[in-house]
């Protein structure tokens, strides 16, 4: 540490099947079955600092959003309203410092690899710390949590929307599963059947005078919306093939699936890559 200047070093990097924020839900669910892996740094003897946490159900992640590049003050949560409320009041990615606090199920200790239950953290993401959770010190049940608690009350209510799938998304989403094992369908409708009003977080924008679009990671769904009906018409690759086959894009989500989707349905003119 010299002036204002702090390093800090990754002690490992999480490996995960979540290639893009879309995949990553706020709060997992634990019951999903999920699998994913914290592997440590090798030649720090990490081993051995890691002898007794076999012992504890769950830890705490200290981890970067080394996504991010910039930061607000005021920030517009997925969840809720939109309504913008002060970056320290929320978990937004958009922080001063990008660091991140996740507690996640420990399931096994093999050597230098975590395996852990469901969590909220992309494929690469650096890990600076492993700290094993107390309940006895860490939970607070009974503790008020502001705003939060609003848009809870509300997310227990039953969906106010039903979302359907036309002919031709239907189609489209059972050659992605088929051929790619790529299905987005469930969090798609989590979100539609919530609140398809168009929202930055959520990544929902209108499109033409009935349509509007949702980003789905790598992917687009185009949808309508009739009443407390939804119907989502269509799916799109996320990229334009101009960018999956220009080089230095080889590391774009799901490129090969999009660039055989774009051969079957070709894409819109003038499309944008999505943001993910």
């Amino acid at each position: 540490m010299s002036g204002d200047t702090l390093t800090l070093h990754p002690i490992g990097f999480i490996r995960t099947h979540q290639q893009v924020k879309f995949q990553a839900r706020h709060q997992p669910e634990e019951t999903s079955g999920e699998r994913n892996v914290l592997e440590l740094v090798a030649g720090q003897n990490y081993e051995q600092a890691l002898q007794d946490l076999a012992g504890f159900d769950r830890v705490w992640l200290i981890w970067w959003f080394h996504r991010n590049a910039t930061w607000r003050p005021l920030v517009l949560p997925p969840r809720g309203p939109a309504q913008r409320r002060g970056v320290f009041a929320t978990r937004s990615p958009h922080r001063p410092n990008f660091l991140g606090m996740t507690p996640v199920q420990l399931l096994a200790v093999e050597k230098r690899r975590l395996i852990l239950g469901p969590c909220d953290l992309v494929e690469g993401t650096p890990v600076f710390d492993i700290k094993p959770y107390v309940p006895a010190y860490d939970s607070f049940p009974e503790s008020r949590a502001g705003w939060i608690e609003e848009v809870d009350a509300s997310l227990e209510q039953p969906p106010q929307f039903t979302v359907t799938f036309g002919p031709p998304a239907e189609a489209q989403a059972t050659w992605l599963v088929e051929n790619w094992k790529i299905d987005f369908r469930p969090r798609l409708i989590e979100l539609l059947s919530r609140d398809p009003t168009p929202h930055r977080t959520r990544r929902i924008k209108r499109r033409g005078a009935t349509q509007h679009v949702i980003a789905c990671g790598a992917w687009r769904a185009v949808f309508t919306t009739t009443g407390s009906m939804i119907c989502v018409d269509q799916i799109e690759a996320g990229y334009p093939l101009r960018f999956l086959t220009r080089p230095g894009y080889e590391a774009v989500p799901d490129r090969e699936a999009q660039m055989a989707f774009i051969a079957i349905w070709p894409e819109r003119p003038q499309s944008e890559p999505n943001d993910t």
